[in-house]
């Protein structure tokens, strides 16, 4: 899923080539994208934009209309959504396309490659009605220490899953919790009561360097033109998609925890003393006998590649 980083390039660009021109039309390929009706989907047609913002990981289209009235297209890419500058009036693509959005010098197509079609695109008719889609997350690159901290402590969450919660921290998702959390040397199953004043401090330290880090990173990968390659897994990324890579900062091969579509990636020496997070796919089959260290977990492999000659 495109996260903040992500987001905030792709408005970047979406300013940078659209703000000023006019919104002819938008050609909807699929019905269940559009999930509101009022206003329709048609009052934006001949609108002229003033400009792009970002409600978390939705983007939204600011439009004026011609007489003189303001509307809004909130957009959510979710997982697999991705948008693409073309050429004025080009075809959406066959299987991935979902809309395109016609403007008067050049077309934004909307795709989506994923079975399951989760994106969703709204109209809103007033700024205030935008506060609907607002899901309570502070800010995490503006947000000062007090408001910080009390959103970490708001609830008794593991930090992983309080990071990637909308309703505490705006635009942080799988990918880069992962990578907040390996270089504030945090576990991610820590629970968010038992962490000091400094452990704060350096998550959210870690925070402010990793999403500006990559945010820097994507804008210039992205040059003039919308970025063409978004994607959670990284080539720089120090632990996540890197399962059983070298930690780049102490060498020794990154872990996960899988459960349901995700997973963590971690290092256990970096984040959590040397010591191995359960697996559930794993240790509910090995129990007792799940590895508790790096070492006893390489001796397992050893044991089970020798038993399977």
């Amino acid at each position: 899923m495109p996260e903040l980083p992500d987001i905030t390039v792709y408005v970047e660009r979406l300013a940078a080539l659209l703000t000023g021109h006019v919104l002819e039309g938008v050609r909807l390929k699929s019905p269940f994208l559009l999930r509101s009706v009022d206003p329709p989907l048609a009052a934006v047609h001949g609108a002229r934009v003033r400009g792009f913002s970002n409600i978390g990981k939705r983007i939204v289209f600011e439009l004026e209309t011609a007489a003189g009235g303001e509307l809004f297209v909130v957009l959510h890419l979710m997982i697999a959504g991705r948008l693409r500058w073309r050429a004025r009036g080009s075809k959406l693509p066959g299987k991935l396309g979902l809309c395109a959005f016609d403007f008067d010098n050049g077309t934004v197509l909307l795709t989506e490659a994923s079975k399951k079609k989760r994106a969703s695109l709204h109209v809103a008719g007033s700024r205030a009605a935008l506060d609907d889609f607002d899901r309570g997350g502070v800010d995490p690159l503006h947000a000062d220490a007090a408001a910080f901290a009390a959103a970490l402590r708001s609830e008794n969450h593991t930090l992983k899953r309080s990071l990637t919660d909308p309703r505490l921290f705006s635009g942080i998702g799988n990918a880069y919790s992962d990578e907040i959390l390996h270089r504030a040397r945090l576990s991610p199953v820590k629970l968010t009561s038992r962490l000091e004043d400094a452990e704060i401090e350096r998550l959210q330290a870690a925070t402010v360097h990793v999403l500006t880090d990559w945010t820097e990173r994507l804008r210039a990968e992205a040059g003039e033109t919308l970025p063409e390659k978004v994607t959670a897994f990284r080539d720089g990324m120090a632990v996540h998609g890197r399962y059983r890579e070298p930690c780049p900062d102490c060498g020794q091969p990154v872990q996960r925890i899988r459960y349901a579509d995700n997973e963590t990636n971690y290092c256990a020496v970096c984040q959590n003393e040397g010591r191995l997070l359960a697996d559930r796919a794993i240790s509910k089959l090995l129990k007792k006998d799940w590895p508790k260290t790096l070492e006893a977990l390489e001796d397992l492999r050893a044991e089970m590649r020798t038993k399977g000659r």
